[in-house]
Formats: C-alpha cells, sequence, structure tokens
C-alpha cells in the first residue's frame, strides 16, 4: 500500500490486479507442487496481459525472482512486458525528482540483503542508492553483505522443516546488524 501510494504521489500511471492477483507459485514450486505453480503462473500471466501492461512492479524479492525465472520458463515465449523491482523504479523516481525523500530524525541505518533479490538477482545497489539519498540518514554496511550477506533464516520454507536453524540464522544475522551500531535494520525482504 506504501509503494502504491509513492505512485500516486509520483503521478505514475498504474493499476493493480486486487483479488485477481494470486499468489506467484514460487512457495508451491519450493515445495514440490510443480503443477499447482504453473496453474498460478498461467493465471497470473493472463491477468497481466489482459490488461495490457508493459511493465510490471514487484515488491517481494521471492515473487520478482519468480516472474523473472519461473515465468519465463514455463511461458516459453517471453512475458510480453518488462519486470521490474520496487526498488529500482523508486530509485529512478528519486533520480528525477518525482518523489524526495525525508528522515523524521537524524538516524544510522543498515541493511540485509534479502536471498532472492541479491543473490539469485544480484540486485544489490538500488536499495543502497535509495539510503543513501535519504537526508538526515547515515547509512552503514553489514558485514557480511552483498552476495556474502548471510540469509535472514526465513527463506526457502525453512520454517516448517527444522524451525531452530531458522532462530539460529535469524540470532546470527541480528549480531550483525547490532555490530554496525545502527538504529535501524532495514529490508526489501518479507520474512
Amino acid at each position: 500500500q506504501a509503494f502504491i501510494q509513492l505512485m500516486e504521489l509520483a503521478g505514475e500511471d498504474l493499476t493493480v490486479l486486487g483479488g485477481q492477483e494470486w499468489c506467484c507459485g514460487y512457495p508451491l514450486l519450493m515445495a514440490g507442487l510443480t503443477k499447482r505453480a504453473e496453474e498460478l503462473v498461467w493465471h497470473n500471466l493472463a491477468q497481466v496481459r489482459e490488461i495490457g501492461a508493459e511493465r510490471l512492479v514487484v515488491t517481494c524479492p521471492s515473487c520478482y525472482h519468480a516472474w523473472q525465472h519461473l515465468y519465463r520458463e514455463v511461458a516459453g515465449d517471453g512475458l510480453g512486458f518488462e519486470v521490474v523491482h520496487s526498488t529500482q523504479v523508486l530509485v529512478d523516481l528519486v533520480a528525477q525528482k518525482r518523489i524526495g525523500l525525508s528522515a523524521q530524525e537524524q538516524a544510522v541505518a543498515t541493511y540485509h540483503d534479502p536471498c532472492d533479490l541479491g543473490r539469485k538477482n544480484g540486485l544489490y545497489d538500488p536499495p543502497r542508492r535509495l539510503l543513501e539519498e535519504i537526508p538526515g540518514l547515515s547509512f552503514v554496511e553489514m558485514d557480511p553483505n552483498r552476495e556474502n550477506a548471510l540469509c535472514c533464516g526465513g527463506g526457502g520454507n525453512l520454517e516448517t522443516i527444522d524451525p531452530s536453524v531458522v532462530a539460529a540464522v535469524a540470532r546470527e544475522r541480528l549480531a550483525q546488524a547490532r555490530d554496525t551500531d545502527a538504529r535501524l535494520l532495514i529490508s526489501a525482504c518479507p520474512q
């Protein structure tokens, strides 16, 4: 909802699929339910194509990965529209001065790289560029970061298999965030 509000503020011509948007299918694919995942892919492709969209903007890194890879694999002939992550759109809108950024107060922030956005798709710079553009916000990298960043522990449906591993990985990543002395931990990862 916040992303839609930003797009409206920038005067972007957009629509949302609402109830016609089903899950991207990636969780089902990860669970081995390939046929069911493909049903979701074909449904979502039909919905986007029906409205004639030239560009699909996704906010979830896992959905971005699905649309960039799973959907292209299933569709075979190409999607017929561009797929971008919301951070890429926001960077462009800020650069064009169509939206402005401001901080509520002076703060130090660090960023956690989502596995599906970073390692799987190589999108490291757009989120960092956005953070660096916020007046009053000091950005500090976690160690490790980018392609070497530790998973948050929430991905890959791991929690359904072994919650203790998830908790251990999350504790490790939070310790790395605390080592930066940042007050804000920011991520594009919904997990």
